[in-house]
């Protein structure tokens, strides 16, 4: 199904190419390539509004995930009833913050967006990260996807939430 990758940031560039094959890649490997998917590059600005009206949190943040289907159990692709509800939901891509961070931390940016997506995908497909137990679980997945997408492109991607607890 339909993949949409907007830019509606100016701060910092961002391959659109490179990042929808590599979204294009992540379905796959999930499996949800039929499931529709929205990624939108923000501004610091933007991400902070958004996470301040929806998590209570007052700074910018590299990735907020609103999932189509509510409470997924992880690792589930939604049962579509319809083909309206072939929609995972939409990644909000902080690339500002993502690109300070990577500018602090001496990374590459377009591996950390890549990363990025993975984790934000799992946040849609029902994977959470509030306790060691939920985090443990998306951190295999998160691992199993970077693995695979390490495979086929040569790259040393590693997950997120490497150090979260």
């Amino acid at each position: 199904m339909s993949l949409i990758i907007r830019n509606v940031q100016r701060a910092v560039p961002v391959r659109r190419a490179l990042l929808r094959e590599r979204v294009d890649q992540i379905r796959h490997i999930l499996g949800a390539q039929r499931f529709d998917l929205a990624v939108v590059c923000i501004s610091n600005h933007h991400i902070q509004r958004l996470n301040r009206t929806y998590r209570a949190k007052n700074i910018p943040t590299d990735v907020l995930s609103f999932p189509f289907h509510e409470n997924l159990k992880p690792g589930m692709l939604p049962m579509a009833s319809s083909q309206d509800e072939l929609n995972l939901g939409d990644i909000f891509l902080g690339v500002e913050y993502i690109h300070q961070q990577c500018e602090e931390n001496k990374e590459d940016y377009n591996s950390v967006l890549t990363v990025t997506v993975a984790h934000g995908l799992c946040h849609l497909l029902g994977y959470k990260h509030s306790t060691e137990e939920e985090w443990q679980q998306m951190y295999e997945r998160e691992t199993q996807i970077l693995q695979e997408i390490n495979r086929l492109s040569g790259t040393h991607l590693q997950p997120l939430t490497k150090n979260l607890f």
